[in-house]
């Protein structure tokens, strides 16, 4: 089904966030990219993680529609001091300038979407997996 998910910004659009979410198969798919805000979908395979990251610019929410994950977070890239398990139903927020991982802890894909502000990807960026994530040099 990702097939059918496409970026429909910077359109006025309405969708099913989580029949989106738990149709999305691949690592990353931008859904929504406005001026300000930018949506999208992601698919952690069991054990693998989103990656130790900072965003300086934007606050981040993440919400989990399906699966268990432990998320990290903490002033500097050696100090996450903030860990947590969350799972179905929770919310992540990330504020801007912090450092954060998100890891799969469950035996199922985990489903989340999130939500950058200001937008973090490239317009329509499609990501298959983690690793042509990060070979992306826009990422």
């Amino acid at each position: 089904m990702s097939d059918e998910l496409t970026d429909e910004g910077p359109n006025p659009f309405v969708t099913d966030i989580e029949s989106d979410t738990l149709a999305n198969d691949r690592y990353r798919t931008t859904r929504w990219t406005g001026k300000n805000i930018q949506m999208t979908l992601m698919s952690i395979e069991p054990g693998h993680d989103i990656g130790l990251e900072v965003h300086s610019d934007g606050d981040q929410f993440l919400r989990v529609e399906a699966g268990t994950a432990r998320v990290q977070m903490g002033p500097t890239e050696d100090d996450l001091s903030f860990d947590r398990e969350v799972g179905d139903d929770w919310v992540i927020l990330v504020p801007a300038g912090m450092w954060h991982n998100v890891t799969n802890i469950g035996d199922v894909p985990l489903k989340v979407y999130a939500i950058y502000g200001p937008p973090e990807h490239p317009a329509g960026t499609v990501h298959e997996t983690k690793a042509e994530s990060d070979a992306d040099h826009h990422h």
